[in-house]
């Protein structure tokens, strides 16, 4: 049965790796292998060997003698059964999930209504020159800064949106699409909040704030500036660029600049809440979105439209509520594919997979210099990681580390995973949820981004971790 399993994984996998050949969502894949993966767990309980105790972060002592059901000792204490072990473990998982789920939608909330007040359109006024170089630098600074703040997918969405509408020339844009996505990964490495993969180390108490900032900063920076530095020099960034100058200009909001302060600071207040109270980040989330939304509904109110009277009650209070037009653009297919992964990835970790995967890599690769951080752990395998991450969605990549490993918090390792999985996508195209937005946007092609932008972003990826093998050493 764990064999049928593996299967549904791989195969579902193979759907996810292959979405635009198949033409089918991610999300559908994702979906369904998480959920036959739990239900031959079920139907196949009393055949398995080993379960892995995610909460305690190893094996069940003695599972091989419990019963499906629970029982009573001769002490007359409750013995629990194989099917309570495995209810409790589901409960555990989707509880795990949730929190990273609830926080990824309290920060996609936020961003959309800082969208809503047109508040990127503020950071146009920071392109001051026409010269191609300079321009690079701009938006491969405002990518990682950005990307550390609102994360890099979104950071990604709203570079590319603006470079949309003052520069002309396509081909001249997917080039700086490129350097965009691997400046934004590089700044998303470093942030709990900026990445998908930093944020569920961070939330499953993997990394704290401080020390991610401290492993990881100057190594992103380094992923970053590398490539752009060589970039700078290539002859897409000789010359001007010819802006296009917006006409037929909308009037922007009188509170753009003020909603852009107040959600990007709502947004890095929460890892101070999660510091100062203990309590999940999905908690300081919801608060920093309740505190925008009471400014958005407040600066909302008058715009109200006497013209639009006639709409019926719920559109009209949609339309003019920043709150609720900023929840109907949330992206739930990426919210679904996330849960289905994730739920998906837990299965595998619960049979004692990734667990006895993890024990294998340990003893098959040499060990490259980890033991000043204590871990027997391969730098190696770490690496192979981000390169793994940008061929398969890191997503899953680091769920299935956070089964195969039990290193302590704040561990090298943890760093060096978030890191690897979260610079290496830059790689190829699909390999990361930037590099997936831009190819949507620009209409990228997977074959221009390979011969053009690829060897960048391993040269920055290869240049960063070398950083790290440095800075590691400081802490």
């Amino acid at each position: 049965m764990e064999t049928v399993i593996i299967l549904v994984f791989v195969f579902g996998y193979l759907a996810i790796t292959l979405e635009h050949s198949i033409k089918i969502d991610k999300l559908i894949p994702a979906l369904v292998m998480m959920a036959i993966s739990w239900a031959l767990i079920s139907l196949g309980l009393d055949s398995f060997t080993q379960w892995f105790d995610s909460a305690n972060h190893g094996l069940v002592k003695g599972y091989t003698s419990l019963g499906l059901e629970d029982t009573t000792n001769t002490a007359g204490d409750i013995v629990h059964g194989r099917m309570h072990i495995m209810e409790e473990t589901l409960l555990h998982h989707l509880g795990k999930t949730a929190e990273i789920l609830v926080f990824l939608l309290g920060a996609m909330t936020i961003v959309e209504i800082i969208d809503y007040f047109d508040g990127f359109s503020t950071i146009k006024n920071f392109i001051k020159t026409k010269k191609k170089s300079k321009i690079l630098w701009i938006f491969c600074g405002l990518a990682f800064v950005l990307s550390a703040i609102i994360d890099n997918l979104t950071a990604t969405i709203v570079l590319i949106s603006i470079l949309q509408k003052i520069v002309k020339d396509r081909n001249v844009r997917i080039w700086y699409a490129g350097l965009i996505i691997i400046a934004a990964n590089a700044g998303g490495a470093f942030s709990p909040i900026g990445d998908v993969t930093t944020t569920m180390l961070w939330i499953g108490n993997k990394v704290s704030t401080g020390y991610l900032f401290g492993y990881l900063f100057l190594p992103s920076l380094v992923c970053m500036i590398v490539p752009a530095f060589i970039a700078s020099f290539l002859p897409a960034f000789k010359g001007n660029l010819d802006i296009e100058e917006e006409t037929n200009k909308k009037p922007k909001s009188r509170f753009s600049g003020t909603m852009l302060y107040l959600g990007l600071g709502a947004i890095i207040f929460v890892p101070i809440f999660k510091v100062v109270t203990h309590l999940p980040p999905y908690v300081g989330m919801m608060l920093s979105l309740g505190i925008v939304a009471i400014f958005a509904e407040i600066y909302s109110s008058s715009k109200f439209s006497l013209t639009e009277i006639d709409d019926e009650v719920s559109e009209a209070n949609a339309h003019h509520s920043p709150v609720h037009h900023s929840l109907s653009k949330i992206e739930l297919p990426s919210i679904l594919f996330f849960l289905g992964i994730l739920m998906a990835v837990a299965a595998l970790e619960s049979l004692g997979t990734l667990f006895g995967f993890a024990s294998t890599l340990k003893e098959g690769i040499p060990l490259m210099g980890t033991e000043m951080a204590g871990t027997e752990v391969s730098d190696l395998v770490v690496l192979l990681l981000g390169v793994g991450s940008a061929v398969i969605d890191n997503v899953p990549l680091v769920a299935a580390s956070l089964g195969m490993f039990t290193e302590s918090m704040d561990d090298q390792l943890w760093h060096f995973i978030a890191y690897s999985a979260g610079t290496g996508g830059s790689m190829l195209i699909i390999g990361s949820a930037a590099g997936v937005v831009a190819m949507g946007m620009e209409k990228i092609d997977f074959f221009w981004y390979f011969k053009k932008i690829s060897w960048l972003a391993l040269v920055g990826f290869l240049a960063g971790a070398l950083v790290f093998l440095f800075t590691r050493t400081l802490f």
